[in-house]
């Protein structure tokens, strides 16, 4: 939205004291992202349980693992960038209320039925919170140092990622009795908590008329970002893919194809892939973000291609490295890719844009998943994961090859 379409509310001059409320925000922000996909991931060891429990096969295991990602989208689409227009507090409190809401009902879940409806909700209210508590990072970053907004927004989600399946296979194997109690209360907790402190630090948007507009179902890219947006669609497409079908198949994966036993196993082994992320994106947060966004490309690529030679030699040592490797990628590309369409948004924008990163996200995180549990069910899960792996494999090496083609025609670098 032009910002003369609109007539917009100036947000008061920032004092000392105000801007270090400012960066409580940051931290909130940060928080509440992490949760969020803590919470999002936490269902994952639970899923071979749940699918003998509730007799759901490969196809019902992803299904309810994409019903959260189809509705995240109807959420991004529509809702996406409400917060441009009536600001970053109501959207994120209203939206972990409603999570706390929907991981009540996946704890409580005794039917098929009532467990895709806890996940659609979860990933309804998802999709109004993942691109405003991007947007609220962005906003709060220090002036000085605008690379601290992207750092933040590919370690938070990572890193949640990573601590909902860890956690939640280490309480599966310790305490297997109560382990969805003590996954899942903490986490209804934490919600309400963050939803609480939210309305403690300033409002970082201005309000803005048109709200009504704004939940047409669109999405959009600000102009100047439109090029490159077109070029990272690949790379986030390559990452996010390979983050889909570990978050939904890699516990039977890992027990099938590798013989890995246990709860505990499988929940460290899928945990490794967002761990490296966090952690690549937080090592190389310096780099220029089209080195990251590369690299990120190129160690997708040779991650996958490590991987299938691990599940075709069923060597488990070789498919951790693999994990490893692609795991680099994950966070390295995600956060070159934020860090290079940013600054080329302005605050009005900024909603809007994150929207549109995580539209392509999560039909990457879902689309392929639920494929992937289809052809699970017909040509068997081998046959599926080596055939998933070729494809993202291609693309994240295509995508890392045009990239640079494309950075290498720039007048200028960056």
């Amino acid at each position: 939205m032009s910002p003369t379409a609109t007539a917009s509310v100036p947000l008061p001059k920032i004092d000392a004291p105000a801007r270090d409320r400012r960066g409580s925000a940051l931290i909130l922000g940060a928080v509440a992202t992490t949760v969020m996909l803590a919470g999002a991931s936490a269902p994952s060891p639970f899923y071979p349980l749940l699918q003998e429990r509730l007799g759901l096969g490969s196809l019902g295991v992803s299904l309810a693992f994409a019903v959260y990602a189809v509705a995240l989208l109807a959420a991004l689409l529509t809702v996406g960038s409400l917060s441009d227009h009536v600001g970053r507090r109501p959207i994120i409190s209203i939206g972990l209320v409603v999570v706390a809401a929907s991981v009540a009902m996946i704890w409580l879940a005794d039917s098929a039925g009532m467990l895709y409806l806890a996940r659609g909700l979860q990933g309804l209210a998802s999709g109004a919170l993942v691109s405003t508590t991007s947007a609220l990072i962005a906003d709060a970053a220090p002036a000085d140092r605008p690379q601290r907004a992207s750092v933040v927004n590919s370690v938070a989600p990572m890193t949640g990622l990573a601590l909902g399946t860890v956690l939640a296979g280490v309480l599966l194997q310790t305490v297997p009795d109560v382990a969805a109690t003590a996954t899942f209360v903490p986490l209804i907790v934490a919600y309400l908590v963050v939803a609480a402190l939210i309305w403690t630090v300033p409002e970082t948007s201005p309000r803005e008329r048109g709200w009504l507009g704004a939940l047409r179902p669109r999405a959009a890219v600000p102009a100047a970002a439109r090029g490159l947006f077109g070029i990272s669609i690949p790379i986030i497409l390559g990452g996010w893919a390979t983050g889909g079908l570990f978050l939904s198949l890699g516990p039977s994966i890992v027990h099938a194809e590798l013989h890995v036993d246990g709860q505990l196993g499988p929940a460290l082994v899928v945990g490794v892939l967002p761990a490296a992320g966090a952690l690549a994106a937080f090592l190389a947060r310096n780099r220029r973000p089209f080195a990251n966004a590369v690299y990120g490309a190129t160690a997708l690529a040779v991650g996958t291609a490590v991987m299938l030679l691990a599940l075709v030699t069923s060597w488990l040592p070789l498919y951790i490295v693999a994990v490893v490797i692609a795991g680099t990628g994950f966070g390295t590309a995600f956060m070159g890719t934020v860090a290079s369409l940013l600054p080329l948004a302005a605050v009005h924008e900024r909603a809007e844009l994150f929207a549109s990163i995580y539209i392509v996200a999560y039909l990457s995180f879902g689309l392929p998943a639920v494929l992937a549990g289809a052809f699970a069910s017909l040509v068997g899960l081998h046959a599926t994961v080596l055939g998933y792996g070729v494809v993202v494999a291609l693309a994240a090496g295509t995508a890392a090859v045009v990239r640079a083609r494309w950075q290498a025609a720039q007048p200028v670098t960056g």
